[in-house]
């Protein structure tokens, strides 16, 4: 078993611009998850929710990614539809944070309406990481996406960072009013729809999409097809893993029997019940009491973590190429358990002061280097090992759902166990008790997954 490396880049540059800067724009809408936290400070500082009545709206809204998030892959997988799924889904899921943020009663006396809504959101954003994902594989092909993951997600964090900092200074400036900061979700949705429009439909190559095979064969503007030999897995004969031998797509319960990807499942989902919650309570953390330097201290969590995602996203995409994705995967999952440790300390220091020091803030929101290193590295990996264990199915957009579903069913459970550990246990026991989970998905994919999903099936 060899990894063969080449410096050949991928074609079609003219449609990988385009992704780049879809992804630059689609930031706070690829999965609601950043919009979400800032609604969440949103309606626990301007309108009065308990954190139990935000944990119960934003567990609907996991619980309806979760039902959603397979059948959503499995969609993509089949339409040639594409970029148009994508589109209707960034520009819906928009119109409900807006409607969220102007509808939204004090004390949460309209908790059901906002129920609804994040039920409704939840099964809308289920479209958008499959969509972007296939339409990424399908313009550069399965080889080809260690680099191209890598850099939509770079281009993604920062995206998602100029976003935040726009909506948290307008927050700064407007509070406790501070709801007119969503402004900034459908300037950046109107972004995304016209790059997406500008992607042809024949840059598209739509069996590569669904990881039917390896390499792209849609041309780019001198005619080239799209290959990419960077991280391509090779048997004793030299053939490569994900080889085009395939001509028929595996079923859905062939991939369900796969037991690498059951373990990846299960990784996936306990990582996220662990790590789900934890940044939204760092900012509430940083938020409650501590008035509009709260609010922007808050807001600053989340562009402080997406600064170290874009270079985690780096990282991943210079080296997993090279050395195999493990290692990388490891420093990720062991940084969730740090960060807890740290908040822990953090926290009952915090406790012990009658009044916050900005200094003491100023290190809790620090503590937010290690949630860029966290999530920018899960963020990127979990994709490509996901197209590593498809490869060669045609059923990359099934599997990403399944994987992704396990994201939002983990995050799911850990949006309200996080919010109820803080309101009944407070702050610093809720850090300290996540740190504990967060040692299992770590400590699993260390002693579970191999070195990569392919290497296991063609060994």
């Amino acid at each position: 078993m060899t990894m063969s490396t080449s410096v050949e880049e991928p074609t079609k540059p003219h449609a990988r611009f385009l992704l780049g800067l879809v992804a630059l724009f689609l930031g706070e809408l690829r999965d609601g998850l950043t919009m979400i936290n800032m609604q969440s400070a949103f309606l626990i500082v301007s309108k009065y929710y308990t954190e139990k009545q935000v944990g119960v709206m934003f567990f609907v809204f996991g619980i309806s990614q979760f039902l959603f998030q397979a059948p959503a892959g499995y969609i993509m997988d089949y339409t040639d539809k594409k970029v148009f799924c994508l589109g209707l889904a960034c520009l819906l899921t928009t119109a409900i944070t807006l409607l969220t943020a102007t509808t939204a009663q004090e004390f949460g006396a309209n908790i059901g309406f906002m129920v609804v809504l994040k039920f409704l959101q939840g099964g809308i954003t289920a479209m958008i990481p499959p969509g972007l994902n296939s339409i990424t594989q399908g313009i550069v092909g399965s080889v080809g996406m260690t680099k191209q993951v890598s850099e939509n997600e770079m281009r993604n964090h920062f995206g998602t960072a100029i976003i935040v900092l726009t909506g948290s200074l307008i927050a700064f400036g407007t509070y406790p009013n501070i709801g007119i900061l969503f402004v900034v979700s459908p300037i950046a949705c109107a972004g995304v729809i016209y790059f997406l429009s500008q992607i042809r439909p024949e840059d598209i190559d739509h069996d590569a999409a669904r990881g039917l095979k390896a390499t792209s064969d849609s041309p780019d503007a001198e005619g080239n097809s799209t290959e990419n030999t960077e991280y391509k897995l090779t048997g004793p004969d030299g053939v490569p893993a994900a080889a085009d031998a395939e001509s028929a797509a595996a079923t859905p319960m062939e991939i369900l029997k796969d037991p690498i990807l059951l373990v990846f499942i299960v990784i996936v989902f306990l990582f996220h019940t662990s790590n789900g919650t934890v940044l939204p309570l760092v900012m509430q953390t940083l938020a409650i009491g501590e008035g509009r330097v709260g609010i922007l201290m808050s807001g600053l969590c989340i562009i402080v973590a997406q600064v170290f995602m874009v270079g985690s996203a780096k990282v991943c995409g210079d080296y997993s190429g090279r050395y195999g994705r493990k290692t990388l995967f490891l420093i990720g999952l062991f940084s969730v358990p740090i960060r807890c440790l740290i908040l822990y300390f953090l926290t009952g220091i915090k406790n012990a002061q009658a009044e916050t020091s900005v200094l003491l803030q100023v290190i809790i929101l620090s503590t937010q280097i290690l949630d860029g290193v966290g999530a920018g590295v899960f963020g990127t990996m979990y994709i490509l090992v996901t197209s590593d264990i498809s490869g060669g199915t045609g059923r990359f957009s099934l599997t990403l759902g399944l994987t992704t579903a396990a994201m939002s069913i983990g995050g799911t459970v850990s949006g309200y166990l996080g919010q109820a550990l803080a309101q009944d246990r407070g702050y610093q026991m809720a850090f300290l008790i996540l740190g504990f989970m967060a040692l299992v998905p770590a400590v699993g994919y260390l002693l579970f997954m191999p070195e990569d999903g392919l290497w296991l099936k063609i060994g």
